[in-house]
């Protein structure tokens, strides 16, 4: 063998033991006091993250008509009217987007409204809370994954649905204003069914208290829907009207990305609103805490106490908040990842549960 042929296979297999300590021994370094600590640090009243006393009740609510979703297609107690999503997706490749649309069975003129909802059982009005998750395979549905959070908040006295937005994964790019703009779409269904007489929601639901909740993509697209709830036009297409004007009090991002669609180029400003921000130490797709450039950016004008939070989670990562998305988030690639690192992904939900159930109890 020549010495330049060692000296490539040396630098290969140095590259490849310093990849490998660069996924493990920090974690490996900090010693855990938390023991220490929690001897004397406690908190009177029962924990945010125990079961609440409201017995909960569930339905779907969608198209009645779905093609590759059952229970958006034979299980939906409410049937929705589709929406117009056409400004807001243009661009791409025709053959990806003609097969996209032909598996789904509809196309950007008829996009579905459709969520699964969580409810406690009583008169309510109680509050609304609506979660979305971010982009995965659009073929392994992401909805389904946030069941734990709502049947653990509508427990505590709160409606929570988990928006479908499957159609929206995969390879489209660009579409986090959609992403956004599907939310206030959902808010207005539900707005004409607190008034409507016969409705399963007839008078149970508290529009003056409205939060946002946003996975990954899902964490910019609360962001860009409570601006878009101020807006009276579309900022890039003033010839799309919103006026939609919810009282969206509450944002919570689970590791967010941020900037990924840009107002007129522009940043999308955060104004009045509450706003929280979670992500894990460990999250090897969104692998820097891009929440926080949210954060700094959320301002408060009106007077009115406002609140603003982060938390960052050592050893969680960014599917775990998710059931469907699991500890694998770099797809195929997973098998590099130390994932005997992570927390265990009910601990890692259980501490979703206590800080978001916290964070809306002090909000809503």
């Amino acid at each position: 063998m020549s010495r330049i042929a060692q000296y490539v296979r040396w630098g290969a297999a140095l590259g490849s033991a310093a990849l490998l300590a660069s996924c493990r021994p920090p974690s490996l370094l900090i010693h855990d006091d938390s023991d220490v600590q929690l001897a004397h640090t406690s908190i009177a009243g029962p924990s945010t993250g125990d079961p609440g006393s409201y017995t909960v009740k569930f339905l779907y609510y969608g198209s009645g008509n779905d093609k590759n979703r059952r229970e958006y297609r034979d299980s939906v107690t409410i049937r929705t009217r589709p929406v117009n999503g056409t400004a807001f997706l243009k661009g791409g490749d025709k053959k990806r987007l003609a097969a996209r649309w032909k598996y789904w069975g509809f196309d950007t003129k008829r996009l579905p409204v459709n969520a699964r909802v969580w409810y406690p059982d009583g008169p309510g009005p109680y509050p609304l809370v609506l979660i979305v998750h971010g982009n995965h395979d659009m073929k392994k549905f992401s909805d389904p994954g946030y069941a734990y959070l709502g049947q653990h908040l509508a427990s505590h006295g709160y409606i929570m649905a988990s928006v479908d937005e499957n159609f929206l994964n995969g390879d489209l790019r660009g579409e986090n204003d959609v992403r956004g703009w599907m939310l206030l779409e959902h808010l207005a269904a539900w707005k004409q069914w607190v008034s409507e007489p016969g409705n399963p929601f007839f008078g149970k639901v508290d529009m003056s208290r409205i939060a946002l909740i946003g996975h990954s993509r899902g964490g910019e697209a609360i962001t860009i829907a409570a601006a878009f709830n101020k807006l009276k036009r579309y900022p890039d297409d003033a010839r799309v009207a919103m006026n939609f004007g919810f009282n969206i009090r509450t944002l919570i991002a689970i590791a967010p990305v941020d900037g990924q669609y840009l107002p007129t180029d522009r940043l999308t400003p955060i104004e009045n609103v509450n706003y929280f921000v979670m992500h894990g130490a460990h999250d090897a797709d969104v692998q820097t805490m891009m929440g926080m450039r949210a954060y700094d950016r959320v301002k408060f004008t009106e007077g009115t106490s406002f609140v603003k939070a982060a938390l960052y989670i050592y050893r969680a990562n960014h599917g775990q908040f998710n059931t469907v998305w699991g500890n694998n988030d770099v797809g195929d690639a997973g098998w590099l990842l130390a994932k005997d690192l992570l927390l265990k992904g009910d601990e890692q939900r259980q501490i979703a549960k206590v800080f978001i159930t916290g964070f809306l109890d002090l909000t809503l």
